[in-house]
């Protein structure tokens, strides 16, 4: 098997770089996308282990990118952990209800935990 795919769909760049970067030293192969549009094109032809979604995108926002993600056959099984500053438990709730298999606040966590997560939620996939 080869390296486990993660699509990133975040568009702070300094933010998608630095968790890309750490993903990359983690032996996962990155893809990125600042936008559902630019997601959704990417997902037209490849199909991550998982996906790490933040919640206020430009244009269509994470909920929506997710509520799609959950609607499509060949995209509803890939595990979606949210990252995102939204920490209200509303807010949580929903993300938990349209799909997403992990949620975390950005500001609770470093990278290496991120990163953790991500290989953990991959590993139950497996299971």
């Amino acid at each position: 098997m080869g390296k486990e795919k993660i699509l990133i769909i975040e568009d702070d760049k300094f933010f998608r770089d630095l968790i890309s970067k750490k993903l990359d030293a983690g032996g996962f192969d990155v893809a990125k996308a600042v936008d559902g549009k630019e997601a959704f094109e990417y997902l037209r032809d490849n199909i991550p282990s998982l996906i790490i979604l933040d919640l206020i995108l430009p244009g269509m926002d994470g909920y929506e990118v997710l509520s799609v993600l959950k609607k499509n056959e060949k995209w509803s099984q890939i595990p979606v952990v949210v990252l995102s500053n939204l920490g209200q438990r509303e807010e949580i709730d929903r993300a938990m209800s349209l799909g997403a298999d992990e949620y975390m606040v950005k500001v609770n966590y470093v990278p290496d935990e991120i990163i953790e997560r991500v290989q953990s939620v991959i590993r139950k996939k497996y299971l």
